[in-house]
């Protein structure tokens, strides 16, 4: 078990160092990663045109059970929220607009391959 834990984690971070390429690449400012407090944890938090993005990575091989992004389920979003809003007000970001995003990153068994889909504005506060 401790080791599918750990090949699981090493997974995820290989999926954030794409997320980070990926979005340094389209022009965004990596403002913090792995942002953690007790609601849990946002894995990139990024700026670009007057926007703050808190942004969820998942990474699978295969979606054998569901697709990444239906990991972010009503909890997950409602932790992300919190943490968002924890964030900000520690941070003096609140003159920005700020909006949430997911990347599924698709990994490839036979290569090193893998595809990115980039979910923006993939949910809102209610």
């Amino acid at each position: 078990m401790i080791a599918i834990k750990k090949l699981n984690k090493t997974i995820g971070d290989y999926g954030e160092d794409i997320a980070c390429k990926f979005l340094i690449s389209k022009g965004y400012k990596i403002i913090d990663k792995n942002f953690r407090n007790r609601f849990g944890e946002i894995d990139l938090i990024c700026f670009k045109n007057n926007i703050l993005t808190f942004t969820e990575v998942k990474t699978r091989y295969y979606s054998k059970y569901g697709l990444p992004k239906e990991a972010v389920n009503f909890n997950k979003r409602k932790n992300i929220i919190l943490l968002s809003k924890f964030f900000i007000s520690n941070n003096n970001f609140k003159d920005f607009f700020i909006r949430f995003d997911v990347i599924e990153i698709f990994l490839n068994m036979n290569s090193d391959s893998y595809k990115i889909n980039f979910i923006k504005d993939a949910f809102r506060i209610n």
